[in-house]
């Protein structure tokens, strides 16, 4: 009867977030099939250790098990792509008074934008995602995270700015 009732307890209040999870692990590993196996594995984990969820944001307990799981896959499979390299041109750079990556944003066409995206490291990825897409606060992407508030701003400035970059590449305006 308890296994019963903390199935029902998890499809309840975890299961709503499956399309969440799916999103950031398609996101985090650029490849919708590891990531519906990633996501497998971690709504496995989920219901694993289900007694330890101690109620609250069951969306970003959900999502922390999800981005987790995406990391010790990368480490695995794709190690290379969690080097992330210093560009001091990219990271040296003054901020402006108007926003002009909103208003790149604005005119890019969804292809541009999903390949600008994918080239983004995929910590920086994981932040603008988790903020943009999924509508994470700074305090949840800092909790998914487990990184200080400063570096999820730190990382969403950057991603900003690499964003802008790549948008205004491709859209011939710099090269």
């Amino acid at each position: 009867m308890r296994e019963a009732n903390q199935r029902a307890n998890f499809e309840a209040i975890v299961l709503p977030h499956l399309d969440a999870a799916y999103n950031l692990a398609r996101w985090l590993l650029r490849d919708e099939h590891d990531a519906r196996d990633v996501v497998q594995d971690a709504y496995l984990r989920a219901f694993r250790f289900f007694d330890s969820f101690r109620g609250g944001d069951s969306r970003g307990w959900l999502l922390t098990i999800v981005r987790n799981a995406c990391y010790t896959w990368l480490r695995k499979a794709r190690p290379a792509e969690l080097q992330v390299s210093f560009d001091e041109e990219s990271h040296g750079r003054g901020g402006g008074g108007s926003n002009p990556e909103e208003n790149l944003l604005r005119n890019a066409n969804a292809q541009s934008l999903k390949d600008a995206l994918e080239r983004l490291p995929v910590r920086l990825r994981e932040a603008i995602v988790l903020r943009e897409v999924e509508g994470l606060s700074y305090a949840e992407i800092a909790a998914v995270a487990d990184i200080p508030i400063g570096t999820v701003m730190s990382r969403l400035s950057r991603s900003r700015e690499r964003l802008q970059e790549f948008l205004r590449v491709s859209n011939g305006k710099e090269v």
